[in-house]
């Protein structure tokens, strides 16, 4: 079947439903129907239509408190499907269970969206103090170990660190990075060590510790990453233990999807 044959087959309202759902890209976290009618050019009525239909199959939802909506958790389900064809939740899993029994912390495994980054799977540690599990989560790649490490994988390829941050930098604690200048210091320290640290810079209490996966083609695809409360997640532990095991689980996924250092 031709290009021009398959247009005639067509669904204008599939079509748009799809362009609603992208609207929902980059730092877009949620939107109002008003804006998603200007963006889309349909009249409210269609607008409603549309979200309803996407609302009862989980693809969107309804923040309750400001009647905004986002994405549902089954735009995620989707995503994760595409990511299990791609190999890399299924060749990431062993080494984060693998890592996780080695240090008994949370390993993560996420993967860049926009201007964030998405958390897709979890191996929850043994312990009776852990973090809460992020997963579907989406934090500012700015922030959080898995963005600064992919952010600094992505520049030295030659990617423009700008297209991977908000215009304005919204600090979330205290301790979050809170201009450009801070950001790129920490950016030198990932080059450097092979590993990204959040140091409260998403929740009081917590530190993380992170790497980037690359695949065959040098692309970076993801990140992993180590979660655990302060008590356990010292920075001499850190330099000692957890950078290099992050730094060598990362090398690891990244050689299992085909990824190989030139000589």
């Amino acid at each position: 079947m031709s290009k021009r044959e398959k247009e005639d087959y067509v669904i204008q309202a599939v079509i748009n439903a799809l362009d609603l759902i992208e609207q929902f890209k980059g730092d877009v976290n949620e939107l109002g129907v008003t804006e998603l009618s200007k963006r889309l050019n349909l009249h409210k009525n269609n607008i409603f239509r549309l979200l309803a239909t996407l609302e009862s199959k989980g693809y969107i939802e309804q923040n309750k408190l400001n009647e905004n909506y986002r994405l549902g958790v089954k735009c995620l389900e989707i995503g994760q499907n595409f990511l299990k064809q791609t190999g890399l939740l299924r060749q990431a899993r062993p080494i984060m269970e693998e890592l996780s029994a080695k240090c008994n912390e949370n390993i993560y495994l996420s993967v860049l969206r926009g201007k964030n980054v998405v958390y897709i799977d979890v191996v929850e540690a043994n312990q009776a103090v852990r973090v809460t599990s992020r997963i579907g989560a989406q934090l500012p790649t700015y922030c959080c170990a898995s963005g600064k490490a992919q952010i600094a994988a992505l520049t030295e390829l030659g990617e423009d660190i700008e297209k991977y941050l908000p215009s304005k930098i919204k600090p979330i604690t205290a301790n979050t990075k809170k201009n450009i200048e801070e950001i790129n210091k920490e950016l030198e320290f990932v080059k450097k060590n092979g590993y990204a640290i959040d140091d409260e810079e998403v929740d009081i209490g917590v530190r993380c510790v992170g790497a980037a996966i690359k695949d065959y083609t040098k692309r970076v695809i993801g990140a992993i990453s180590i979660s655990g409360p302060l008590t356990r997640m010292s920075f001499e532990r850190i330099d000692k233990e957890l950078g290099p095991l992050i730094f060598e689980a990362a090398k690891k996924i990244s050689e299992k999807l085909g990824y190989f250092i030139d000589i």
